[in-house]
């Protein structure tokens, strides 16, 4: 495969989405592993650029990826005109930039499932303005299950230092309990085995989290460990992945770091969010993995307290397009 095709949805127009592409796919570290298509609005990408003070940089405004130039100092935007700077103002949430993202989500799912592009890396979406907007959705993870009918999926996080998959995404911390299953669990584990077999060429090493202090310390603290975490592990290995715990959840991350698991399966989101982030924070990236199509992200938000000042660092946008080539090519 020559370099593959990767759709760039720009995220909410209203955060910091344009200027991090603006500044991604003026980068050679972009340039040199895909061709790029930003999904998004010219308008907008326009005003990043100006922000990031990047000069000398054509905007190729597209109806159709057979359009694209892909050449260095083109940016190709496949134009969905509908981030209108008279109704979307920088920094704040509305209806307007959260209708905005989701249709920019919508295109990239349609061009991946027709072969238009070879894998999605989003920019941040807000919450908030996707509800606005009418589409409760809790995150990108679970529009794109949804539009892509996938029952068995996973939010998984690569980095330099860390690999974590999450059991449970974006709930509150008090239904984590409650949602946490061993069948969950375990498609997960199975996620994260047939994610790395497909990727390294060999079975990872897979480290399951407790879910309470000291993994719950045979019961004293809870007993999810050995109503559910430990038998999910335990059927992991009569199929043959490698596959330990629960582990304390204050002691597997430091092992992880120290190379002795592949990657940890976290039981929700902070638990394993918090300590990936302190070390990679702008270097991780979102995988989606399970889907029929490649989605990759950026590991942060639509940084409203900093949108239109330039300072938006691009970093883990440049990571997401580069890890979503990777798989690209595997795949």
């Amino acid at each position: 495969m020559d370099k593959p095709v990767i759709g760039v949805t720009m995220g909410d127009p209203a955060g910091i989405g344009p200027e991090i592409c603006a500044k991604a796919l003026s980068s050679s570290e972009v340039t040199a592993v895909a061709n790029c298509v930003v999904i998004g609005d010219r308008r907008a990408l326009r005003q990043g650029l100006k922000v990031s003070k990047i000069d000398g940089v054509e905007i190729n405004s597209i109806k159709s990826v057979d359009a694209a130039k892909f050449k260095p100092g083109v940016i190709d935007v496949l134009d969905l005109d509908n981030a209108d700077p008279a109704r979307i103002k920088t920094a704040q949430v509305s209806k307007a930039a959260g209708q905005a993202a989701f249709e920019y989500i919508e295109k990239a799912v349609e061009l991946a499932k027709n072969g238009a592009i070879d894998g999605i890396a989003t920019g941040p979406i807000n919450k908030e303005a996707i509800h606005k907007a009418g589409h409760k959705f809790d995150g990108h993870t679970e529009i794109l299950a949804s539009y892509t009918k996938t029952k068995d999926y996973g939010m998984m996080f690569v980095s330099d230092r860390l690999w974590v998959m999450l059991v449970t995404t974006h709930i509150p911390l008090h239904d984590v309990s409650k949602k946490l299953s061993k069948q969950n669990i375990l498609k997960k584990i199975k996620l994260a085995h047939e994610t790395l077999t497909r990727l390294r060429g060999r079975k990872p090493k897979i480290g399951v989290a407790g879910l309470n202090p000291h993994a719950g310390e045979n019961g004293i603290f809870g007993q999810e460990e050995i109503k559910i975490i430990r038998p999910a592990v335990e059927e992991a290995k009569k199929l043959g992945i490698d596959a330990k715990g629960p582990i304390s959840p204050d002691a597997i991350f430091y092992l992880a770091n120290a190379g002795m698991y592949d990657i940890v399966i976290a039981m929700y989101h902070d638990q394993g969010l918090i300590p990936l982030k302190l070390l990679s924070f702008n270097r991780s990236v979102n995988v989606t993995v399970g889907l029929p199509i490649i989605r990759t992200s950026v590991d942060h938000g639509t940084g409203f307290d900093i949108a239109g000042k330039g300072w938006a660092n691009p970093q883990s946008l440049i990571e997401a397009i580069q890890v979503a080539a990777h798989f690209a090519k595997t795949r």
